[in-house]
């Protein structure tokens, strides 16, 4: 039997739809010359900055972390570690961060990567009744509660993100 095709098609949306969690799919044209992809979403959709969260992932003593941060900030590398349980982090190499979770760098989704890894979502996620997370791809975006957003990834919360 076929698996059936979740809409926007990416292994993150065919996550949140096989968990049955209810979330929003939102497109826009992606502007190849853009640097700043969350923003760049945020302002195509009219969502509040503070609401967008964008996928990083760092190497936490060797081991590749997934961090979930507003796109309007920063994110904060010894409290990443801290929070994991880690001495140090350092920014994973893109190219890494491309094999290890199947997805290009400016539409890394925290879901529905190629392998689960250790995930903290920063803490101001809670705050809000839904938050946008790549889904998948550049140019699309996926709209969930931030509860679910952690129940998906097994992610822990914390304040990683500054600025």
């Amino acid at each position: 039997m076929a698996k059936k095709k979740s809409p926007g098609g990416t292994p993150a949306t065919s996550a949140v739809t096989s968990a049955g969690v209810p979330f929003v799919l939102h497109s826009y044209d992606h502007d190849p010359r853009s640097t700043s992809y969350g923003e760049e979403a945020a302002e195509a959709l009219g969502i509040p900055v503070e609401r967008v969260f964008k996928t990083l992932l760092a190497d936490v003593d060797g081991a590749l972390t997934v961090a979930v941060v507003p796109v309007s900030g920063q994110l904060d590398l010894k409290a990443l570690a801290k929070a994991v349980g880690g001495r140090k982090a350092v920014m994973a190499d893109p190219r890494d961060a491309e094999r290890a979770t199947g997805y290009v760098v400016g539409g890394i989704s925290p879901l529905g990567q190629k392998r689960r890894h250790p995930t903290v979502v920063d803490e101001s996620a809670l705050g809000h009744p839904t938050v946008n997370v790549s889904a998948g791809r550049r140019g699309l975006e996926l709209e969930l509660a931030p509860g679910d957003l952690v129940a998906l990834t097994g992610a822990v919360t914390a304040p990683i993100g500054r600025g």
